[in-house]
């Protein structure tokens, strides 16, 4: 419909979610089927080195342009062509130009597709857009492409420009021509089960049923972590390429934790976005279980206005989602590889006496009181050093801290799972520690004493709001242990005050 109506419109979606084999599968429809209309692919990215040079980079993209349109028109000349078109003109108006000279070289609707645009910055990305706003009147005529199609990771409203003489412009404001902002979904429980029936019926590899079910939880429908998992479990795991093997849940369980431990591209560039103040300020009160509102963290408060954007922002690369209980992280694997990223150093720096198995019972089984004695230690010798080592995530350094910890002495023995989000008020840990005497679960909710329980009567109620949200978590999940660990941030406590042990309804509070 959109291209029938000649609109210029942008498509949206995270890192590796389909957003570039949609690009091409719609070009190649177009150019197969249509009797009036052609489509042209550009990927822009390489003109990203150019940053503010406009000419290096304009140059850049009508070299691709030329060789693209070569191809999809059969005339081997428009490259040189193109080329020519450059040489009389300068970076402010020569991709219009050439625009202009591909429209007069068929008689059919031009349907420009621009792949990966918001990699470009600064001059030389407002160029791009206003050229292409200059050109827009002129689409009617088929003097201009009828139709442009942006391809990005975010909305053009996000594009924050910052132009060499310091102006910062708005992306909306250089390309107010769009008609729509479109994005791609995730898969549904459906798509899964189909796409892994396409192994099955190429290979005679059959899955179990609860792993359609994994594959939901951990990847929320992501279509890479969809496709990587699949892959990790089918083809990285040698045993399984032996066709007649069923992939069952514990192979499925352990595909994604070599998937996180590999640390591919895909996973590795969250902990880039993790850095960026926006994503910062809506992930860090996650991680803690408050709202942004309630965050008393070493930076201001945003207004509303802002943090909604953030938000947007955050939804838009596909960090978080919005869901009736407040906004939680997109799926399971991100919720275990945002902490991991942002502790990597901690866990490769600790101390390694902490690390050794003196919380280990003979029978192997895990003694979490010794073990949590450990931390207690640790923290007070350890957190103002840590804690340090977490710029733009202060407020949040005691759980990043445990989580790391708990990483730690976990790994290749136990599980962690993550539980997290806005609104929710809560930040659980939940840990299956296998032995040969058999499963342990080990629930740890992690809290924080500010300023504002400060009097004995809202601390008090802080112990009590996490006794009942304990005793909850560890019913739905079947735990037989249970510990509150609660930091105290106010500031000029003494240790002897902070350190404390509680137990209630068999629940034991760990005062820090």
């Amino acid at each position: 419909m959109l291209l029938a109506q000649s609109k210029y419109f942008l498509l949206h979606a995270p890192r590796q979610s389909g957003k570039t084999s949609t690009m091409f599968a719609l070009r190649d429809l177009i150019n197969a089927t249509s009797d009036d209309m052609i489509a042209i692919y550009v990927n822009v990215e390489p003109a990203q080195v150019a940053r503010h040079d406009v000419d290096g980079g304009i140059h850049s993209i009508i070299d691709s342009l030329g060789y693209e349109a070569s191809l999809i028109l059969e005339k081997p000349e428009i490259e040189d062509e193109l080329v020519a078109v450059f040489q009389k003109k300068t970076g402010k108006n020569a991709l219009s130009a050439s625009l202009a000279y591909l429209c007069e070289q068929t008689d059919k609707k031009v349907v420009l597709i621009i792949d990966d645009v918001d990699s470009l910055i600064g001059d030389l990305l407002v160029s791009v857009l206003r050229q292409l706003r200059a050109g827009y009147p002129d689409r009617m005529s088929r003097r201009f492409p009828t139709s442009v199609i942006l391809c990005g990771l975010v909305d053009i409203k996000d594009y924050k420009i910052h132009k060499s003489d310091g102006e910062i412009i708005t992306g909306g404001s250089c390309f107010n021509i769009k008609s729509e902002s479109l994005t791609l979904g995730n898969f549904s429980k459906e798509d899964i089960r189909s796409l892994y029936f396409q192994h099955t019926e190429e290979t005679g590899q059959v899955f179990e049923e609860a792993v359609f079910d994994l594959a939901w939880s951990y990847t929320g429908g992501q279509p890479w972590l969809v496709n990587a998992l699949a892959y990790q479990v089918c083809f990285e795991m040698m045993e399984n390429r032996d066709r007649t093997r069923t992939i069952t849940k514990e192979m499925f369980i352990e595909a994604k934790e070599q998937l996180i431990l590999s640390r591919q591209t895909h996973l590795d560039q969250l902990g880039d976005k993790l850095k960026e103040k926006r994503v910062r300020d809506v992930i860090r009160p996650m991680l803690i279980g408050s709202n942004v509102e309630q965050n008393e963290a070493d930076q201001p408060l945003e207004s509303f206005a802002v943090v909604s954007q953030n938000e947007l922002y955050c939804i838009d690369l596909g960090l978080i989602k919005r869901t009736p209980r407040g906004l939680m992280i997109s799926n399971d694997i991100y919720k275990e590889v945002l902490p991991r990223e942002l502790t990597d150093s901690l866990q490769t720096h600790m101390l390694t006496e902490f690390m050794e198995p003196e919380w280990l019972r003979s029978d192997g089984s895990m003694d979490v009181e010794k073990l949590l004695q450990m931390f207690r230690q640790f923290w007070r010798e350890n957190s103002e050093i840590w804690t340090a080592q977490l710029p733009g995530y202060i407020e949040a350094a005691p759980h990043l801290v445990f989580q790391a910890f708990l990483q730690r002495v976990g790994n290749g023995h136990g599980r962690i799972e993550r539980e997290y989000g806005l609104g929710m008020k809560r930040a659980d840990l939940y840990l299956k520690w296998t032995s040969p005497v058999g499963e342990q679960r080990i629930i740890f909710e992690l809290k924080l004493r500010r300023a504002r329980e400060n009097s004995e009567q809202a601390f008090e109620k802080l112990k009590d709001d996490a006794w009942k949200q304990t005793a909850e978590y560890a019913d739905k999940c079947g735990a037989r242990e249970s510990h509150i660990i609660l930091f105290d941030r106010r500031d000029g406590i003494s240790w002897k005050e902070k350190l404390f042990t509680e137990t209630k309804d068999g629940i034991k509070i760990w005062g820090l």
